[in-house]
């Protein structure tokens, strides 16, 4: 009897099997295949064209060297702490205030979300525009009569990191808004009767209950939100191109310029390697709460 169930388990689903083999195969082949070879590479002293000479650790002595590097991963971590942060609690608020069946909610749930629909580039852009010192706020502002008043981010290389985290907040939170939202419209009523009934406060049901309960809503949140952290990329190019000097400098960009503009693939393939273990160290918890809590229930 087992033998004969084993051939039909096999073909159990087997259009869907087949289905999923290009998929299987990109996987394996394109993505851990060069992810391999990046790794395997960064070991190397490449320059135009990959070549087999290894060096040891000496492409990461120099990634390590570099003012340039510090400056990316330190914007990194700005950038990114901040992202997690306010895209969590901006997202989080919007969708309560959603939440409550206000009039014309599909016209505001639109006009959130509809930053997400255009590209970094354009976000770039147009927050250039916006922030910029003669034409945006600061220029309207002093239209006004306020001569004093200085608000130019993009230009000043202390703070330009946060001019950029403007745009993104601008772009992301929307996303994060309808994911809340979801989450919140998964809580069952009698939940929001019962701590009416209690005479609960509306803070603290929020806070001890729901937040508790929307938990895989948060993990895959903040998986979503890192990964863009990660990978930024786009709005550094377009709303300073780095700038000012080397002040809004950030990993991804620095790959690109070590392999293109330096046509030092060693060095690049460094940097990559490096991005690579921010994810891991991002996807590793991710994996171990979404997964290990599961086989523990």
């Amino acid at each position: 009897m087992e033998q004969a169930r084993r051939p039909n388990r096999l073909f159990r689903n087997l259009n869907a099997k087949i289905a999923a083999i290009p998929m299987i195969l990109t996987a394996l082949v394109v993505f851990t295949g060069g992810t391999i070879w990046t790794i395997v590479y960064s070991f190397t002293n490449s320059r135009l064209l990959p070549r087999e000479e290894f060096v040891g650790l000496q492409q990461y002595e120099r990634l390590w060297g570099s003012s340039k590097w510090h400056i990316a991963i330190e914007n990194l971590l700005i950038y990114g702490i901040c992202s997690l942060i306010f895209s969590l609690v901006i997202g989080f608020v919007l969708a309560a205030l959603l939440d409550q069946k206000i009039r014309f909610e599909n016209t505001f749930r639109t006009i959130f979300l509809y930053p997400f629909a255009l590209s970094f580039i354009v976000t770039g852009l147009v927050w250039q525009w916006i922030l910029n010192p003669q034409f945006g706020i600061q220029g309207i502002v002093r239209s006004w009569g306020w001569e004093s008043f200085a608000f130019d981010p993009l230009y000043n290389s202390d703070i330009v990191i946060y001019g950029i985290l403007i745009a993104g907040l601008w772009q992301s939170t929307g996303l994060i808004m309808c994911l809340m939202l979801a989450g919140l419209r998964g809580i069952d009523e009698d939940i929001w009767k019962a701590s009416r009934v209690d005479g609960i406060p509306m803070w603290k049901t929020y806070l001890f209950i729901v937040i508790p309960m929307m938990r895989p809503v948060f993990v895959t949140t903040l998986v979503i939100i890192a990964s863009g952290i990660v990978k930024v990329y786009d709005l550094v190019i377009a709303q300073t191109g780095g700038g000012p000097g080397i002040s809004s400098e950030v990993p991804a960009k620095y790959v690109y310029d070590a392999m293109f503009l330096s046509q030092n693939l060693g060095q690049g393939f460094a940097a990559s390697t490096m991005m690579l273990l921010t994810v891991l160290i991002v996807l590793i918890p991710w994996a171990y709460l979404e997964f290990g809590g599961k086989k523990r229930g």
